[in-house]
């Protein structure tokens, strides 16, 4: 009877420990993907978007679309990545737009042609299966720029 407490002791003793281990091994976590900055800038002017018609309602029949169009490449690029877009708040400048209507318009601008040349720089250098998407986002975003001026 000592003997049968003590293997238990002793195997418990070492039980969580082993079941702990389990837990603690190093699994390699997957690399980022090259595509993430990209989402991340469409979320990101999604939210400018979003932003200036807060700032200047009048804007909003003009603008919506726009912010709509972004919010579903940003999906669209999650989805092409293959993990959900993390999660928390709109990347810092993305809210709190301020100024009159032709400073919005101008800012907005500006983001839209830098997405437009980060879109297709990865179309570019996208693989086959992602160009024709990535592409279609760098036209949208020149169409973009149009509609702002």
């Amino acid at each position: 009877m000592l003997r049968a407490g003590a293997l238990l002791t002793a195997g418990g003793a070492t039980l969580p420990l082993t079941g702990c281990d389990l837990l603690d091994r190093d699994e390699p976590v997957p690399p980022p993907d090259p595509l993430e900055p990209l989402a991340g800038e469409a979320r990101e002017l999604a939210a400018r978007y979003r932003a200036a018609v807060a700032a200047d309602p009048g804007l909003a029949d003009r603008l919506t679309p726009i912010a709509d169009a972004h919010a579903a490449h940003a999906e669209e690029i999650q989805r092409l990545i293959g993990r959900p877009a993390p999660s928390g708040s709109p990347a810092p400048g993305a809210t709190g737009a301020t100024g009159d209507r032709d400073g919005l318009l101008a800012g907005l601008r500006a983001a839209e042609q830098r997405g437009r040349e980060s879109a297709a720089k990865a179309c570019a250098a996208a693989p086959a299966e992602r160009a024709a998407v990535l592409g279609s986002i760098a036209a949208a975003r020149a169409t973009h720029v149009e509609v702002l001026k």
